[in-house]
């Protein structure tokens, strides 16, 4: 059985593979500044290590944000492949309400396959429909491809609806926010409201603004400490006022202590490649890691400290970041994960780790968008996108060397 509802979509997840709770979203290209679609997930989870990886192992190649604990590399839980075609998860805990089917857990195995065989939005449907039943998947799947295919597709044991990005009557705002339940379930289990409250309202803001770009995504949406419930954007107080305590208790944020990565990936225009498809990885909290990009073309050398390394069993980055996320938790107790040190993050004295990576990430960004911009016109050989990486190791590998954690 399968249901068509057109719509825009911004996915808001997280990949999760346990009853953890996401935030994702998906944006179509014709309601971004630059024309090319964007799939965001932020990712909450109980495996704090995750890495990138390249495979070779399927019809198309693609890169996959993984486990670190996952050494074969079993499930992806985001990627996008040299087809351009990208996907992404957040779980649902209001489908298959009262099912007793064991099967279950089965999505980042499922995302995998579709890296591994598909090239479009249309062959991620003839998936949905051979996949053997049940499926053992209870999931929100944002799912874009090169052609400018963009949709967010519910599905579960037996039964899919697709909600079709490019459909104004779905999405008038070019946009769809998905947190932990579907719109297709039951109207119990709706985890993740509050969370959903405050995208709604930072992502209406963003499109007033036609501010809706991965730099928004990246910096102002995957580390957004506002509360619809107090009205109150913490961030933004912290940044402009010395507060009267430094800690805030942070499980509503969409940037939580369960955080544990964020992955926006941008799609190619008509006329490009579509392995220069942009991933754009936060690999680890992601309020105490640097955003850095990836591409298809660049093959299997991704800079190092994005891959896992033996000799730590995880990517060096994803070890910065958790290393500083001890000082944003510094409450040593059962409890402590509950209460986020805000002024470790952002201060007045603009010394805190967001504001310290910020100024790093506007670089970064600065030179991606000129080496895109010639590479548009000329694309680049794998040994040009090489060497970027190496240089990108180097100036964030010396960035955390450089910034003491401060406690």
């Amino acid at each position: 059985m399968k249901k068509f509802f057109p719509i825009f979509i911004l996915f808001f997840g997280i990949l999760h593979t346990h009853a953890l709770s996401c935030t994702t979203a998906v944006i179509s290209g014709k309601h971004t500044a630059d024309g090319r679609s964007i799939i965001w997930k932020l990712r909450d989870s109980d495996e704090p290590k995750n890495s990138m990886r390249y495979f070779a192992d399927g019809i198309y190649p693609y890169i996959g944000l993984v486990n670190s604990t996952d050494i074969k590399g079993e499930n992806v839980w985001a990627g996008t492949n040299s087809a351009g075609f990208a996907i992404m998860n957040s779980a649902s805990y209001n489908v298959n309400i009262g099912d007793t089917t064991p099967l279950k857990d089965k999505e980042g195995i499922f995302m995998k396959l579709a890296l591994q065989t598909c090239a479009s939005l249309e062959d991620f449907e003839q998936l949905l429909e051979t996949y053997p039943k049940p499926r053992g998947i209870a999931a929100n799947f944002g799912v874009m491809d090169a052609k400018g295919g963009i949709a967010f597709y519910e599905v579960d044991h037996w039964k899919w609806t697709k909600f079709d990005a490019n459909d104004p009557r779905i999405a008038p705002k070019g946009y769809i926010i998905r947190t932990n339940y579907s719109e297709t379930g039951t109207n119990e289990e709706k985890r993740g409201s509050i969370r959903r409250q405050t995208a709604e309202k930072i992502f209406a803001e963003a499109a007033k603004k036609n501010k809706l770009n991965y730099r928004t995504v990246i910096q102002e949406f995957s580390r957004c400490f506002y509360h619809p419930v107090f009205g109150i954007n913490f961030r933004k107080k912290y940044e402009t006022s010395q507060p009267e305590t430094e800690f805030v208790a942070s499980d509503d944020f969409i940037t939580r202590h369960s955080s544990v990565s964020a992955l926006i990936i941008q799609s190619v225009k008509p006329e490009e490649l579509p392995d220069m498809t942009t991933i754009w990885a936060l690999v680890g909290y992601p309020a105490t890691t640097v955003a850095m990009p990836l591409w298809l073309r660049g093959n299997e050398n991704m800079p190092k400290i994005l891959r896992y390394d033996k000799q730590i069993k995880n990517s060096p980055l994803n070890e910065y970041a958790l290393e500083w996320k001890k000082a944003c938790y510094p409450i040593n107790n059962p409890e402590g994960y509950h209460y986020l040190k805000m002024t470790q993050l952002v201060n007045v004295d603009k010394t805190g780790y967001i504001q310290r990576i910020e100024l790093l990430e506007k670089e970064i960004f600065k030179l991606t968008d000129e080496k895109l911009s010639i590479w548009g016109i000329k694309p680049p050989l794998t040994s040009e996108i090489e060497k970027y990486y190496e240089f990108l190791n180097s100036k964030v590998s010396d960035f955390y060397a450089n910034n003491e954690i401060k406690k």
